[in-house]
């Protein structure tokens, strides 16, 4: 439990910065040819699906930091920090949404791995801890901003979060190029170089978030699901040289107190997690890159898992038992994102009346159905007040007549990513064709059609 309201915690302490609507930070050059303000009518499903991915993906590209390359934090001001905070999550999230640009052919392929070249040299000089990444970093100088008192060290879950970027970038970037071959060497050296055994804390079968050197493991938050981390015990599983044993894995996350669950909620029964499936990033962020289709071990069918997780928010949305404005089925999805309060893990129990886009629209794998109808709500109907040079805002209330003006790294990238796994099933290829990633997966357990024999 205490775990678990720690996540609450840390998920809530970016925020109560993000209800100050400050002027956004100084902003990179444009490169994206069209105007951003533009909002075509009459599309079909697949030129909003291009449109959406293609305006979202400015944030990383256009609004990337101009020192470091890294995705910013935020649009807005908050906390007193501005423009200089990168996120080491959202970058890996930017990471692969600048893959799918190449892929589309918005920016060259050149072009992409010389930006993602110049984040990963970056990230060479910065702050790290035992090869762990800080939750953020100061764009221009690459020193650790801390996220929270104690919080200045190395964020296992941020860090597997970048990784999951980089070992797509290492597995598209395959040419035999100057800047390719050095992109894929120097996240060679950076994926063998991260001791996910450090975060046992002296050999424990668990897991730990923090680890800093003012203040070592101070903040005592061991890894239990269900939530967004399954990546982590995956990667910490999958590397090369400081690989975790299957028993952390079934003694560390699999024994949370809200790990397995099986209740049936609207008829729908729930595998694993919080009772109506908390906030839906959970079947987001860590399955940009693990493909679920198909995926299953001793605990779950991680497909059925998915689905069912969203079916029951979609669901809850359109019984709307609080009956806030604007909710329906047509404009669902409940996730973590800003508010009208600051910052929120909005989920069926924690439901403030605010719609969150990148719910709806990271769950296209899904519900293809209810996310497309939700996507073309939001852009047709709600567009004027929702629609933006970077996509759809982070989050608004029909209810309180809220809108936000912000964006936040880690609810863009989502965005695109899912997207194009629901469309191509780019970035699920990409990383799943890892042989580290096979092998780790394979060590704990998990069955997968991708997975060579």
């Amino acid at each position: 439990m205490k775990a678990n309201l720690l996540l609450l915690l840390c998920l809530l302490l970016p925020g109560f910065l993000g209800a100050q609507q400050k002027p956004a930070p100084k902003k990179a050059p444009q490169t994206t040819k069209f105007d951003p303000l533009q909002r075509p009518r009459n599309l079909s499903d697949e030129q909003l699906l291009d449109l959406v991915q293609r305006q979202t993906f400015r944030y990383f590209w256009d609004f990337g930091h101009p020192v470091s390359g890294m995705a910013r934090e935020r649009s807005n001001v908050a906390y007193e920090y501005g423009g200089e905070v990168v996120t080491t999550g959202g970058t890996g999230f930017g990471i692969m949404a600048i893959i799918v640009a190449a892929d589309r052919k918005w920016i060259t392929r050149d072009e992409a791995a010389t930006r993602i070249l110049k984040i990963v040299k970056f990230l060479g000089k910065s702050d790290s801890f035992h090869g762990v990444f800080p939750h953020w970093l100061n764009g221009e100088t690459g020193k650790v901003i801390r996220f929270s008192q104690k919080d200045d060290g190395g964020d296992l879950v941020e860090t597997s979060f970048l990784f999951q970027g980089l070992i797509c970038a290492r597995q598209y970037f395959t040419q035999e190029t100057k800047t390719e071959q050095d992109l894929r060497n120097r996240i060679l050296w950076m994926w063998e170089g991260v001791e996910w055994n450090w975060h046992q804390q002296g050999g424990q079968n668990v897991l730990y978030w923090h680890w800093s050197p003012n203040n070592g493991w101070s903040m005592n938050h061991q890894i239990h699901g269900w939530n967004e981390c399954l990546v982590t015990y995956v990667l910490a599983s999958s590397s090369p040289k400081y690989s975790i044993d299957k028993k952390v894995y079934d003694q560390g996350w699999a024994t949370g107190d809200y790990f397995k669950n099986g209740k049936e909620f609207y008829k729908i029964k729930l595998p694993l997690g919080f009772d109506y499936g908390g906030p839906l990033f959970f079947s987001h962020y860590s399955f940009l890159g693990i493909d679920p289709r198909g995926l299953k071990d001793q605990y779950a069918d991680y497909m059925q898992q998915n689905q069912a997780h969203t079916q029951i928010n979609y669901a809850y949305c359109v019984d709307n038992p609080k009956k806030y404005k604007g909710y329906g089925p047509n404009s669902w999805g409940l996730t973590a994102s800003d508010s009208h309060k600051g910052y929120a893990a909005h989920s069926p129990t924690e439901d403030l009346g605010v719609i969150s886009p990148t719910a709806a629209l990271s769950a296209m794998p899904y519900a293809p159905k209810e996310s497309m109808a939700a996507l073309k709500h939001f852009y047709n109907d709600l567009g004027d007040k929702i629609w933006s040079e970077y996509g759809f805002v982070d989050g608004f209330s029909e209810h309180h007549n809220w809108y936000a003006k912000s964006h936040l790294a880690i609810d863009q990238g989502p965005i695109i990513v899912m997207i194009e796994n629901h469309r191509t099933g780019l970035l699920w290829k990409l990383f799943m064709s890892s042989p580290d990633v096979q092998r780790g997966l394979t060590k704990l357990g998990f069955e997968s059609p991708q997975i060579k024999k």
